[in-house]
């Protein structure tokens, strides 16, 4: 399928991958930018490539749009790869920036390779995409289902197996719960969204949950789907089923929602746009100056009355220097543009615009960005 919009083409390839190109000039001197949005300064060369978290491939497609219009000629390539292997792209300099859902893992070595990557300089952590992550599930009859860490814990290890187990039913009194087997659908492929969502359940569980975090599903149990594009399209086709997916492919397939009961207890939350900005509200940073990684357990353990706590935070991660300084620069400007412009109509496909609070920040870690020479 090809949708064709002014000069650029945006072409969906497999699963989820896509792939953004336009033509024009490249011009490594302040650009006028007569007809641009949020005075870009529309520097650098001319196209840039990236891959990476799937997640966040719709609103790189945002991003992408709002950079073409703002500065003619330009253009970014994006494949929805996977955050693995967005990461292992940039480490292996095929790309210019990675899209991921989690942060470089020192354990890993992915640390000290971005380092020699950007040729001993510091890989920074931009958190431009807040996307949540839903929990989704096939439940013919149900129209409603709330959950706990500890009780998703249980049924993403195995613990739990049907859905008027006990522990369910608790969080559902009046529901009429099916005696039916529950299938855990997860993903089968490095995801940075599996790393998130088991370090939530890890967070917040209380200690249910044993299967640490990381890239790939630890619970032991379930059928496995590539991609956010396979688990949506995989829950959807299969009932009992259960799986946990970002928010706009749960939106895209029409699925059913589960609302969340976080660390605080109290009412169900229910996943909005209001009740994310409550649990972004209370986050904290834990990198050091414009390296910008969340500390995700004060998103995870988010107790305010009404904050949805499970929040996936998409990272661009960049050189703090380039060598080549068109690259430096139109890596500044598509930023530019994505924490400005680019944020407008977010919410339209399942994300949560960056909050005030980090913005400012965001801006300060962008125009920090260099070049060695």
């Amino acid at each position: 399928m090809k949708i064709k919009r002014h000069a650029a083409v945006i072409s969906f390839v497999a699963v989820g991958a896509l792939a953004l190109s336009a033509c024009g000039t490249d011009d490594n001197s302040p650009d006028t930018n007569p007809g641009g949005q949020a005075n870009a300064a529309c520097n650098g060369k001319e196209s840039l490539k990236a891959s990476g978290s799937s997640a966040q491939a719709n609103a790189v497609t945002r991003f992408a749009n709002a950079y073409e219009d703002a500065c003619q000629g330009k253009s970014l390539d994006y494949t929805s790869s996977g955050s693995g292997a967005g990461v292992k792209d940039f480490i292996g300099r095929q790309t210019d920036f990675a899209g991921s859902d989690s942060p470089l893992d020192p354990e890993d070595g992915e640390v000290k390779d971005a380092k020699q990557r950007c040729d001993g300089n510091d890989a920074w952590h931009l958190p431009i995409v807040f996307g949540p992550i839903a929990i989704t599930y096939n439940v013919p009859g149900v129209d409603k289902v709330a959950l706990d860490a500890p009780t998703l814990a249980k049924i993403f290890s195995g613990q739990i197996k049907k859905w008027n187990d006990p522990a369910i039913a608790k969080l559902n009194e009046g529901a009429k719960l099916p005696d039916q087997n529950i299938t855990v659908i997860y993903r089968n492929d490095e995801s940075g969204t599996t790393d998130n969502f088991q370090k939530y359940l890890d967070a917040a569980s209380n200690g249910v949950w044993k299967g640490g975090d990381g890239k790939t599903f630890n619970g032991d149990v379930g059928e496995g789907a590539k991609g956010n594009e396979g688990t949506s399209a995989a829950v959807k086709g299969t009932p009992g089923s259960i799986t946990y997916n970002e928010w706009s492919y749960a939106e895209q397939q029409n699925l059913a929602i589960a609302n969340i009961v976080n660390s605080g207890g109290g009412k169900p939350v229910e996943l909005s746009e209001e009740s994310v900005g409550k649990a972004i509200e209370g986050a904290k940073l834990e990198g050091e100056g414009h390296d910008m990684r969340l500390d995700l357990e004060s998103l995870y353990k988010a107790d305010a009355q009404g904050a949805y706590p499970l929040v996936l935070a998409t990272y661009e991660i960049v050189c703090s220097k380039y060598s080549d300084p068109a690259t430096a620069n139109a890596v500044k400007s598509f930023l530019q543009i994505a924490i400005n412009d680019g944020q407008q109509g977010l919410a339209d496909n399942g994300y949560i615009p960056v909050p005030q609070a980090f913005k400012q920040k965001l801006e300060s870690s962008v125009k920090a960005i260099s070049s060695t020479s």
